[in-house]
């Protein structure tokens, strides 16, 4: 079993607390069931790994039409998230927090809410995706926008080129209205 918890800031986002099961053997953990995400959303159809060194930050994305699904399984990710959902009830809230460690967490994100990490440790990072690969579905926005105002706990990060240059939040069009075709 697992508990699930609707974020506490975000709509749409759930965080996993699934049962570790440990012996002298070592760990069991389900990382995933579509089953606990209410509603049990669309199938996840692939699956991705990165491996990142401590420093490292990666985001923010957003996807118009992706959902995706977190589990850190070696180290800890210090999680970004950002709903730019125009219209939603919660449009413009920020979350911070910690994913990986022992508590094997994982994390669902919908459609319109901006996501990204910074590598606490060097650390390795799944995520199940609704969607294969489409480069039209994946948008950025600015790490450092002021009017996001992320606490990503790294100084100096190491950074792709792409997300460098991600617009500020109110450089991007607004194209989510809830009700009006996107998928939340």
């Amino acid at each position: 079993m697992a508990h699930v918890s609707a974020s506490d800031l975000i709509d749409g986002v759930y965080i996993i607390k699934p049962t570790v099961h440990c012996d002298d053997r070592g760990l069991f953990v389900e990382t995933f069931r579509r089953n606990w995400i209410p509603g049990g959303g669309r199938e996840m159809i692939q699956s991705n790994r990165a491996d990142r060194t401590a420093g490292s930050l990666v985001g923010l994305h957003y996807h118009l039409h992706q959902s995706d699904y977190w589990y850190v399984p070696f180290g800890t990710a210090r999680v970004v998230l950002h709903d730019l959902r125009r219209g939603s009830e919660t449009d413009g809230i920020t979350q911070e927090f910690d994913l990986g460690g022992d508590d094997h967490g994982g994390l669902y994100i919908p459609p319109g809410v901006a996501h990204g990490f910074a590598a606490l440790t060097d650390l390795t990072i799944t995520y199940l995706v609704d969607g294969y690969y489409n480069p039209a579905d994946e948008c950025g926005v600015a790490w450092d926008d002021p009017q996001i105002n992320a606490d990503w706990s790294v100084a100096d990060p190491m950074m792709s080129d792409r997300d460098r240059a991600n617009p500020k939040r109110d450089e991007i069009e607004p194209m989510w209205q809830p009700h009006a075709g996107l998928r939340v």
